[in-house]
């Protein structure tokens, strides 16, 4: 393998391994949204 696949490959790898780590991380920290109340009015009961 040349020198120039090998580069290619590992910065390949390196990238879709960044992506992944980063959309997984802001996947695991982001908090989930409120549930949306389906009557609006029904706190003033």
């Amino acid at each position: 393998m040349s020198a120039k696949a090998l580069l290619m490959l590992i910065s390949a790898e390196a990238a879709i391994t960044a992506f992944t780590v980063y959309f997984f991380w802001k996947v695991v920290t982001t908090p989930p949204k409120p549930a949306p109340d389906s009557f609006p009015d029904s706190g003033n009961i």
